[in-house]
């Protein structure tokens, strides 16, 4: 998520890359489109959120997603939104940053298996799912960042709302992790302050 030039006139960018930026700066923030449905209204607040990470549920097949925060672990039902397992007080030990695959215990039904977290320390989810989705963070106007949802070529074959959506514009947190489940059907966006999700049925 490297940040684009800043300055007003994009010093050092072509006019090709100064017409993408101006269109993005320009762009609203708006509803992501069908199928993707919002899971929170319109975020679950996570203070101190360092990492998020998916699991499949072993009993229904459904994402689910482990938030890692300085208060401790927690897991949600990505089609729900259900809290469904916290502990507020992991065992230190092969935790974030000490371990080389950046990965986490689960917790919950993702009990006695481990997390690939992405966030503070590095790591990332997938950028794109089935169906021809993808997403990028981009910074036009760094440090706040902007989340474009995009199918069709994107913002670089067709117009805002048709093929490309600014879905998430991170003005007041740090964004820390942006991204889709390996399953394709949750959209994640994570800052230090909260977690938004996205959701569809099925891979359409």
């Amino acid at each position: 998520m490297s940040p684009t030039s800043q300055g007003s006139s994009g010093p050092g960018l072509t006019s090709y890359q100064q017409t993408l930026r101006e269109r993005v700066l320009a762009a609203p923030q708006v509803a992501a489109p069908t199928p993707w449905r919002p899971v929170f209204e319109p975020c679950a607040a996570v203070g101190g959120l360092v990492g998020i990470g998916f699991g499949v549920d072993p009993v229904r097949g459904g994402d689910l997603v482990m938030v890692v925060s300085n208060d401790g672990h927690g897991l949600f039902d990505a089609g729900t939104g259900e809290r469904i397992a916290r502990d507020r007080d992991p065992d230190p030990e092969g935790e974030l940053p000490d371990v080389p695959d950046l990965s986490c215990p689960g917790l919950g039904p993702l009990a006695g298996t481990r997390v690939p977290i992405a966030g503070l320390y590095g790591g990332g989810l997938h950028a794109t799912a089935s169906g021809g989705w993808s997403v990028e963070a981009v910074g036009p106007d760094w440090p706040n960042e902007r989340v474009l949802l995009s199918t069709g070529g994107g913002r670089h074959r067709g117009a805002h709302g048709e093929t490309w959506w600014h879905v998430f514009h991170s003005r007041w947190s740090e964004l820390r992790a942006v991204g889709f489940s390996p399953s394709g059907r949750t959209l994640a966006v994570a800052t230090s302050s909260d977690l938004t999700l996205w959701s569809r049925t099925g891979e359409a």
